[in-house]
Order: C-alpha cells, then sequence, then structure tokens
C-alpha cells in the first residue's frame, strides 16, 4: 500500500526513459504492465529536493508529463498493479533491459540463480551483442567460501524457473563483488567489460543451446558470436 498520490507511466527500458507520444505527453500503463511510479509535486505533496544539490534534486522531476507545467517526481521504481490493484515492485530503472521483445529484470534474475545454495551474489545485467536487437543477459556471480560452483545446476535454476528469454547468455566468475558506498552492486564497468575474453580476466561462460549447458566462452566462440556464426 502506498500512502500517497501517484501514476504508473509507460517507460523505454531500451532508452532508459518515460515514453513520450507526439504531443510529448506521458500515458498510464494498463493493468499488469510494468510503469514508472511517479508521484504530482503539489503544495498538497512538496519535494523539498536535496540540500545543496540542485542537479540531484532536478534529475528527480519529471516536467510536463500530463499536461503543460504539472511537476512529477520520479520514485526510479518500476511497479506492476494487478486487476485487484495490488501493487508489486517488479525492478528499478537502469536495472532492466529489453530481449526478444520482452523486459528482464534484472532483480527476478539475480533472486532465481541466488536460490541456489552455493551462490553469494549475482548481478545481472544487459550486454549489446552484434546482430541482435535489444540486450542479451549476462549474471555476475560470486561463489560462497568453501563451496563450488556447479554449472550444472546455475543451467537448471534457470531454465526452470525464467522464461527462455530472461536465462541469461553469459555467467562471469569473480572472487569479489565491487560495490558503491552504499552497497549498490556496480554494474557500469560490468557492462562495459562485457562477455570479451580480451577485456575480462575471469572466468567467462556461454549458454549452449544445442548442449544444454554452460560452456566456457572462448576466443573462438566469441568471434564467432560477434561474426554473428552463432545466434542467441
Amino acid at each position: 500500500m502506498l500512502f500517497f498520490t501517484f501514476d504508473l507511466i509507460k517507460y523505454d527500458f531500451q532508452k532508459d526513459e518515460p515514453i513520450r507520444n507526439e504531443q510529448g505527453w506521458c500515458s498510464h500503463v494498463k493493468k499488469g504492465e510494468p510503469g514508472l511510479l511517479v508521484s504530482r509535486v503539489n503544495a498538497k505533496n512538496p519535494f523539498f529536493g536535496y540540500a545543496g544539490n540542485k542537479k540531484q534534486t532536478e534529475e528527480k522531476l519529471l516536467r510536463d508529463v500530463f499536461k503543460k507545467g504539472d511537476v512529477y517526481f520520479n520514485t526510479g521504481d518500476i511497479i506492476v498493479q494487478d486487476q485487484e490493484n495490488f501493487l508489486y515492485f517488479w525492478d528499478r530503472t537502469g536495472d532492466t533491459f529489453r530481449w526478444k521483445g520482452e523486459n528482464v529484470a534484472t532483480t527476478e534474475v539475480a533472486d532465481i540463480i541466488g536460490m541456489l545454495d552455493f551462490i553469494q551474489e549475482a548481478n545481472v545485467y544487459g550486454v549489446a551483442v552484434p546482430g541482435h536487437e535489444g540486450k542479451a543477459g549476462m549474471a555476475s556471480i560470486t561463489v560462497k567460501p568453501n563451496k563450488s560452483l556447479d554449472l550444472e545446476k546455475v543451467y537448471e535454476q534457470v531454465v526452470t524457473f525464467l522464461p527462455a528469454y530472461a536465462c541469461p547468455k553469459f555467467l562471469r566468475i569473480q572472487e569479489k563483488m565491487e560495490t558503491t558506498g552504499t552497497f549498490k552492486l556496480l554494474k557500469f564497468q560490468l557492462v562495459e567489460e562485457g562477455f570479451s575474453p580480451l577485456k575480462v580476466s575471469d572466468p567467462l561462460y556461454f549458454m549452449d543451446s544445442l548442449k544444454k549447458a554452460y560452456i566456457p566462452l572462448t576466443k573462438e566462440i566469441y568471434d564467432q558470436i560477434m561474426l554473428e556464426e552463432i545466434k542467441l
């Protein structure tokens, strides 16, 4: 339950911004669809901003959302409202990507992988792949101390509990996960390094749909993917 008035608006997960129509206005999502949670800023519902940081304050505001001059607070949360009007957290903006025409919620994928007893942490993000629209899923994971990585179980877990489009196509095994000062997992560098064995010294694996397994991502396989000889 939310104790403030709100709207759920359509969001472009590729461009990472609200969708606006030809007139420049935002529109509401249908029930059951994920939308950006925003709240009208007015005298009854003021937003005082961040002290001494005008830029950060402005980044949290959306202007001219439904009509000229209106102002809304951007929560950064993607929410789904079901037919009974119950609200469910779906993801954070910037933590969602599109693949095969579908929206992939990284937190959902990370939670599924994290259910395995040998997984310490899972950081999920999208990576660009030549010849494919959107971004393919990639999971960077760390293994618990005194536990061993079981790739067969990882494969079985994701194909059992996730739709095919949400299954990570690539895995990266890290010894330690980098975090920000607030312990939010860093994705920027991981996204930049992608799945290139030339940039990444950590072990990399590729989901081979024919072998139904995660296999080592060799330079040869990487080249085939980049040359579009292997379709994901």
